[in-house]
């Protein structure tokens, strides 16, 4: 299994290696490349980094789209897998209380009755009837304590709490780092937009550069996520078999069949064990109202009233305990909650799962394409100052000939003056001759 994910992940690494390789060889041919480049127009370019910008932008957006999915059918996991936890840990406490309240209270409190029936008494058959009632009460007491445990002994191995925490950890870190991740993408995406706006020759070289990193980024998330979500496709397929493979030993399948699917076909493989632990509560109640009485009667005056109130406490608070595990061992909660992490995890999270790993095929092709449209493009700028090739040129070359026409308007105007010498000093005179003329 971890094999074959393995072979599956490879696959966009391997187009990874390829897609590097050939823009090392594209690269390196550009840079070496030193001929002049003619005069054209980039509209074309500038427009098709646009659009393709635009799309990866759009594939990002669908991977934060589903990376959100994960997030909510993660955490609606995790819910349903506590809730779980709190149904075995509900059952496990339980059986534990009923225990040590008979082991720790109800033994000792029935041995200490026994010494205490031990002085003489008038009424020998009553005696006997009493010590008889007081030894089914032990023996009661032995089968509700055996039953109990043997109800919580096939949960003892199975707790989710470590699994919860890890789960837990795990998502806190991965989600936020999958949004920065994307979120950065995203912003290389606009930046690229407004540096074809702008014509700025600065800016497509700055994304040439990090596009390789979002290529490189891109691809190794898709190859992630194809071996997850294929691991998690088989695991949805038959996740039976995976609780069955993952579940400790000593839960048998019948117990495990039982819950999973809660069918009314089934009967609850605890019920057998459940009913002769309520039946010996049961009994129990009824030879502490035996000895109760019989007691009261025979030993009036050694005050055996505190004792069997207690001991009668304990009986009660016994079989409350034992009718209270019918609720916990039925099938019906526990199913449920494992139907509804079935479907967050299935449903929803294999759902934004697919998105992510589509997102992240067409961001990898996209930025491949954006890469090698963009490094095609800057070089048709040139650097502030020495002009701009392509779309901007045109303003430049008027300026350039109006430029030469003023130069060469005021060379003919000099020479042909320079043509008439001493025309300035005659009309200097003929303009002071018509002044002193119209003076006087």
């Amino acid at each position: 299994m971890l094999r074959s994910l393995g072979i599956l992940g490879s696959i966009p690494a391997a187009w990874l290696i390829l897609t590097l390789l050939v823009l090392l060889v594209y690269l390196v041919t550009r840079c070496c490349d030193r001929k002049p480049r003619p005069r054209r127009s980039i509209t074309l370019l500038k427009c098709s980094l646009a659009i393709l910008a635009l799309l990866c932008s759009g594939a990002v957006a669908v991977g934060l789209y589903g990376n959100d999915d994960v997030h909510n059918g993660l955490v609606q996991l995790v819910a349903a897998a506590k809730n779980v936890d709190g149904i075995l840990m509900g059952v496990r406490n339980q059986t534990d209380t009923i225990e040590a309240t008979l082991k720790k209270k109800v033994q000792l409190q029935l041995t200490a009755l026994g010494d205490d029936f031990d002085a003489p008494v008038s009424n020998k058959t009553m005696l006997g009837l009493l010590l008889a009632a007081l030894q089914s009460m032990k023996q009661n007491t032995n089968i509700a304590m055996n039953r109990s445990f043997e109800i919580r002994k096939p949960l003892n191995g199975i707790s989710l709490a470590g699994a919860i925490g890890m789960g837990e950890k795990i998502e806190q870190l991965r989600w936020p780092v999958t949004m920065a991740v994307l979120s950065a993408l995203l912003v290389l995406c606009v930046v690229l937009v407004v540096g074809v706006a702008r014509h700025s020759r600065c800016v497509l070289i700055t994304f040439s550069v990090f596009g390789l990193f979002a290529v490189i980024v891109s691809w190794l998330m898709a190859s992630l996520y194809l071996a997850t979500s294929v691991a998690l496709g088989d695991l949805c397929v038959s996740p039976d078999g995976y609780l069955t493979r993952a579940v400790p030993s000593t839960l048998a399948s019948e117990v495990l069949s039982y819950y999973t699917h809660c069918e009314n076909t089934r009967s609850n493989p605890f019920s057998q064990r459940l009913n002769d632990g309520q039946i010996a509560a049961s009994n129990m109640r009824e030879n502490m109202n035996t000895v109760t009485r019989f007691a009261l009667e025979l030993f009036k005056e050694q005050h055996l009233q505190p004792k069997l109130t207690s001991l009668s406490i304990d009986v009660s608070t016994v079989n409350k305990l034992m009718s209270g595990l019918t609720t916990l061992l039925d099938c019906k909660p526990l199913h449920k909650q494992y139907v509804h992490a079935a479907k967050s995890l299935c449903h929803l999270g294999l759902y934004g799962l697919t998105f992510m790993l589509l997102a992240s095929l067409a961001a990898g092709l996209f930025f491949t394409v954006l890469v090698w449209v963009d490094s095609h493009t800057w070089i048709y700028i040139r650097k502030r100052g020495g002009g701009i090739n392509g779309s901007g040129g045109g303003g430049d070359h008027k300026s350039s000939q109006h430029n030469q026409q003023s130069t060469g308007g005021r060379a003919e105007h000099r020479s042909g003056l320079g043509d008439q010498p001493g025309q300035y000093a005659t009309l200097s005179k003929q303009c002071k001759t018509l002044e002193s003329s119209d003076f006087y």
